[in-house]
């Protein structure tokens, strides 16, 4: 009961951490607004948040994906996991440090608006976040072992990687959504340029604490 407690909180971190990406402007949804209001068309705004919304989840299974396949997991299980938070960490202590944007992704095309997506996901290490949680997910039971855990590990969780990826970014574009959708049609780009805070810090500390949640779910959760 305990263990399905815990994975149903990770699953729920999932859920969550989408939403804050969502919320994120870093993340793409000014650009929806923004094409909405040059189109002067209501439909490029849904299609703009799917562009958005596929280059995010690629980017998420790019980093996930490679995770599934390591039949070190088994063995190593726990260590993996800390390293994981481990890494996090550091990148988040690398945005503290260095607050500048990417200045490539100045440089893509506003029509490509999933590659822009792809990239801004990898900059910002937002798949990165996600890996502690999935790892936490996709944990061996005590009894799997040998052959019969390397299955599980390819197979299953190849199959949650793609899960993980698609809940998150399904929160992700709702939560942007609805945010863009209220500039658009009630408030205004003015409206965002005077009132948005800069949420650069509140991500790398994000990033931070995520990566301590998963070096504390590795050594004393499931």
């Amino acid at each position: 009961m305990a263990e399905l407690t815990s994975v149903a909180a990770l699953w729920w971190a999932v859920i969550i951490s989408g939403f804050y990406h969502g919320i994120n402007p870093g993340m793409g949804w000014p650009l929806a607004v923004s094409a909405a209001l040059m189109e002067r068309k209501h439909t490029a705004m849904p299609k703009a948040l799917a562009m958005l919304a596929l280059g995010h989840f690629v980017a998420m299974i790019a980093i996930l994906l490679p995770f599934t396949v390591m039949i070190a997991l088994v063995t190593w299980e726990v260590e993996i996991r800390v390293g994981a938070g481990l890494l996090v960490i550091a990148m988040g202590v690398y945005l503290l440090i260095n607050r500048r944007h990417p200045r490539f992704l100045a440089r893509v095309h506003p029509a490509r608006l999933a590659l822009w997506s792809f990239l801004a996901a990898m900059a910002h290490g937002a798949g990165l976040m996600l890996v502690p949680i999935f790892l936490g997910i996709c944990a061996i039971g005590a009894e799997e072992t040998g052959h019969l855990a390397a299955q599980a590990l390819m197979g299953n969780n190849i199959m949650t990687a793609f899960g993980v990826a698609a809940v998150h970014t399904f929160a992700m574009t709702a939560a942007g959504g609805v945010i863009a959708v209220i500039i658009y049609f009630w408030l205004g780009l003015k409206f965002l340029s005077r009132t948005w805070f800069n949420l650069d810090i509140v991500w790398a500390l994000s990033l931070v604490l995520v990566g301590c949640f998963g070096i504390y779910s590795a050594l004393y959760g499931h």
